[in-house]
């Protein structure tokens, strides 16, 4: 028998050992790898959403006369909302107005001053005299108490029936008379509005002479004598 001796294997040292057992962890990773995962392609296709198709109220897909009732509802409800606005608002503001109407006419009655009642004068010489000095005031006409009390007592003495039967003035028919002993044309002439027309009534001679004063004199009190 011949006589032979079989090669030694080569002998493996411990980190040749070490580097095999690392190549070979590397290479069942990335061959896991590659099998686990899907191409880019294939990920992109199987985790897209389904297109969602909007649908009726049935279920059935929208048809275009869907849509179009769809947006004349929408603007139908837009068009409602704004007048509901506008009425709201129309309401606003005719309370606002009503609420500022009322206001003014409580402020006017609160400022309207009740009427106060005509005052009333003695019906002697003195109330007389008061009486007409308020109209003549009211008319714009000048004079004071003093100066036709003054007057009034040298032409007549406080008579409002005085008649002057002696002078010029009787002589030509048209006599003085009253408190301030006027003449009937002059009274017709200078008579103030608001008295009666009647020579002899006290307020109306009164105002009448004054009148008459003003306009020749400048004012009763400035006159001293026969007038």
């Amino acid at each position: 028998m011949p006589n032979f001796t079989l090669p030694r294997p080569a002998r493996i040292t411990r980190g040749q050992k070490v580097s095999a057992a690392l190549v070979a962890t590397a290479s069942c990773a990335a061959a896991l790898a590659f099998t686990a995962a899907p191409s880019n392609a294939q990920t992109t296709a199987a985790d897209a959403p389904a297109t969602v198709k909007p649908v009726s109220a049935n279920g059935l897909p929208l048809t275009a006369k869907d849509r179009a009732d769809d947006g004349k509802k929408a603007q139908q409800a837009a068009s409602s909302v704004t007048a509901g606005h506008l009425k709201v608002t129309a309401v606003e503001k005719q309370g606002h107005a009503a609420k500022q109407a009322a206001n003014r006419s409580v402020e006017r009655k609160a400022i309207a001053k009740p009427k106060a009642a005509p005052k009333r004068y003695a019906n002697n010489l003195d109330g007389w005299i008061r009486e007409s000095l308020a109209i003549m005031k009211e008319k714009g006409i000048p004079g004071s108490y003093e100066g036709l009390h003054r007057n009034i007592m040298r032409e007549s003495a406080g008579d409002p029936n005085a008649v002057n039967d002696w002078d010029i003035n009787a002589i030509n028919g048209v006599p003085s008379k009253g408190l301030l002993q006027v003449i009937q044309p002059t009274f017709d002439t200078y008579h103030v509005s608001g008295t009666p027309h009647k020579l002899t009534d006290p307020i109306a001679n009164i105002t009448a002479a004054a009148n008459y004063a003003a306009h020749r004199y400048g004012s009763i009190d400035n006159v001293n004598s026969a007038y």
